[in-house]
């Protein structure tokens, strides 16, 4: 190669580098952060013991509503909610609505392709509703036969896993958190598909409803934070932070305070 050539593939190179969209935007989220003076933290406000407006206080609480505090607390600002849900979180992620989203998001390849998460601190097992005084369905075995509709919140983990599973019933999607609890006592469906934590609160709050569990593990998802891509450095500090929760026992405090234990991940 001529020292011209040479020259030449350095300038393209370097070229190259400054038409990188994520060139110069590593720790632009912390400088926004530090220059607004607040972090905005994606929730959907309907996540029993993750993310819940308590509909007796009008105040928010949850093991991420304890721990985005927490998060806040550690990089000396407020911090400012975003509200969101599980169709419209990476949208928001990704034009800046919110720093962070933290609210129990499962950690899924299709979302990988759109945003960056940090390592897991909660994980859970699929659950099932249904009514005390349904007819038939009586365990997770019931459910997958002709004729059984089985509802899902759309853009959840739990769609996906049950289009994979599913054999024989008929799996329908709705957008708004409380319409599967609403197509469940309609009649409009038999039962339907949540987590650990959404479970505990259909049985804590509602007295008609029967959580059924699977008889061994089902597909098992694990739960982090997520941020947009593009700046690694603000997931490397998220991450730091999952990992100062584990050893210092904020996340072990959060989890015991809102019933979470079983489904902690603590390494």
């Amino acid at each position: 190669m001529s020292l011209r050539q040479g020259y030449l593939t350095l300038f393209f190179a370097i070229f190259a580098v400054f038409l990188n969209p994520a060139w110069g935007e590593d720790g632009k989220t912390i400088s926004n952060i530090e220059a607004r003076q607040g972090i905005n933290v994606c929730i959907w406000p309907d996540y029993f013991s993750i993310t819940y407006l308590s509909p007796r206080t009008q105040q928010l609480e949850g093991i991420d509503i304890d721990l985005s505090h927490a998060l806040a607390d550690d990089l000396g600002v407020p911090v400012n909610y975003v509200k969101t849900h599980f169709g419209r979180f990476m949208d928001d992620l990704e034009t800046g609505k919110c720093d962070v989203a933290m609210f129990g998001v499962g950690n899924t390849k299709a979302r990988q392709k759109r945003i960056n998460f940090t390592q897991p601190y909660l994980a859970s097992n699929m659950y099932a509703v249904t009514t005390k005084q349904h007819p038939f369905i009586k365990s997770w075995s019931d459910m997958d036969q002709k004729g059984v509709i089985i509802c899902v919140q759309k853009g959840t983990y739990m769609e996906n896993a049950m289009r994979k599973s599913l054999k024989n019933a008929t799996l329908t999607t709705v957008l708004r958190p409380n319409e599967r609890e609403l197509e469940v006592l309609s009649g409009r469906a038999d039962v339907f598909i949540t987590d650990y934590p959404y479970g505990q609160k259909m049985v804590s709050v509602y007295d008609w409803a029967e959580l059924l569990a699977p008889p061994g593990k089902t597909e098992q998802f694990q739960y982090a934070y997520a941020v947009a891509k593009g700046d690694d450095q603000w997931l490397q500090r998220m991450d730091q932070f999952v990992s100062d929760i584990k050893l210092d026992g904020r996340l072990e405090k959060a989890a015991e305070h809102y019933n979470l234990t079983p489904i902690i991940i603590r390494e």
